[in-house]
């Protein structure tokens, strides 16, 4: 503690002799359908090497499109029900994948990257937590980006107000009420998005119970119900009916967060560390990277969590569709993902699930400092909807949107609903 739908249709359609001239009969079009700007992140790598492939690549005509990360799953879903699934597509990796690879819908990429001679390009640490997303079934995404999740802060309000990088709980929210009561804006947090809110429940449900609380709650050792879950849900509405989160919480989007962070409007700023991409770039960065801190989560009161445990994740995965594979897909893939890390790291500054050959001299502090915490993490922890159904994340979500503005709506409420939909999905 986090981020593509390409989709390639291979079309031997008829062509008038004016488009002849364009485009050859035998072209094959590749559509890359992502949840990301193109000018950002993993997309923006993907699509410069696209593009690479496509100028030295007779036959090969890339273009992009786009689609809001909210409607990502529902669309998806859409196109594998009707067998038209993309070729390449990003995906929830956790149990809305699963529902894909049961049905023999994705490809297998381990055995596929083998085939193609680029399997060492993968991190292994990355191979296996994606793996361990799919139950241990075997890898099926691609981990565009690995990261951890903590708390941005702003080195010079915190100065400015005396404010100490927390430890605890309690601190942090001393200091956000501190900070509240001078005119200053705690936190803020992409509510219209959905998941930064179930972020900071996790956050708390982590330190209280470990890194292991997710997949504890999915084997149905423990109930979201229980004591501690109601603690954490408590703390997050708190947070967002004293105003902490910032005004109109459920309008703000991910954009307009990232972009408060770096505009010095905010205190901090609880997210993963694919943000990078945006903290590296000097026109988005007003307040400057010296200007930026990171701490861990903090701790909870008699919780088991500690501090060099922190939320992991690849990111937005990629999925590639098993029925659209082809050896012409496969040289475009060789292609991109040969290169995809070092340029990713060079370019941007991202940190991913890829090898990284030629380090860059010039890596960013913000970068190499993730890269540390990374090295010295003791062990990972899910999100919070990392194992549940679809429903059950799209429950999750919508309701904790409810939960942050109207104090009539219980945490209890929240959970019962959840639980309830989790046995469901059993």
């Amino acid at each position: 503690m986090i981020s593509t739908i390409v989709i390639l249709i291979l079309s031997s359609c008829g062509y008038t002799a004016q488009e002849e001239n364009l485009v050859q009969p035998s072209t094959d079009i590749i559509m890359y359908l992502s949840s990301n700007k193109e000018y950002e992140g993993s997309a923006k790598i993907i699509s410069e090497l696209a593009r690479e492939y496509q100028a030295e690549t007779p036959g090969i005509v890339f273009k992009f499109d786009n689609v809001a990360e909210s409607n990502l799953n529902q669309r998806v879903q859409l196109l594998a029900a009707s067998n038209d699934l993309p070729v390449l597509f990003s995906y929830q990796s956790g149990k809305p994948l699963l529902d894909l690879i049961h049905s023999d819908a994705v490809l297998d990429l381990e055995d596929t990257f083998t085939e193609l001679g680029i399997i060492d390009e993968l991190n292994p640490a990355a191979v296996e937590l994606l793996k361990s997303y799919a139950n241990g079934e075997g890898l099926y995404a691609l981990p565009l980006e690995f990261n951890i999740e903590g708390f941005w802060y702003n080195k010079e309000i915190f100065a400015q107000y005396g404010i100490q990088v927390p430890q605890t709980w309690d601190e942090l929210l001393r200091a956000s009420e501190r900070l509240s009561a001078s005119g200053v804006q705690p936190f803020v947090v992409a509510g219209k998005d959905k998941w930064p809110i179930t972020r900071l429940i996790n956050a708390y449900a982590i330190r209280l119970y470990g890194a292991d609380v997710m997949e504890r709650v999915d084997k149905g050792d423990m109930s979201l119900t229980s004591e501690g879950f109601v603690e954490a849900v408590e703390t997050v509405q708190m947070m967002g009916l004293k105003g902490y989160l910032g005004p109109r919480v459920n309008t703000v989007d991910m954009e307009t967060s990232v972009n408060a962070f770096l505009q010095g409007k905010t205190a901090m700023f609880y997210m993963g560390s694919w943000q990078l991409r945006a903290f590296n770039d000097e026109a988005q960065n007003q307040i400057g990277e010296d200007a930026i801190g990171f701490f861990s989560i903090p701790l909870v009161e008699g919780g088991s969590g500690t501090l060099d445990e922190y939320p992991v994740n690849a990111g937005l995965t990629t999925s590639f569709s098993k029925a659209a594979y082809t050896a012409e897909v496969g040289e475009w893939m060789k292609f991109v993902f040969e290169q995809y890390g070092d340029r990713a790291m060079s370019d941007l500054g991202m940190i991913t699930g890829f090898q990284v050959e030629d380090t860059p001299s010039d890596l960013p502090p913000l970068t190499k400092l993730v890269q540390e915490k990374i090295n010295n993490a003791k062990k990972g922890a899910l999100w919070f909807e990392a194992r549940f159904s679809t429903n059950a994340q799209l429950l999750a979500w919508d309701n904790a949107q409810l939960l942050v503005t109207n104090e009539d709506y219980t945490p209890i409420q929240y959970l019962t609903e959840l639980q309830e939909e989790l046995k469901r999905g059993q």
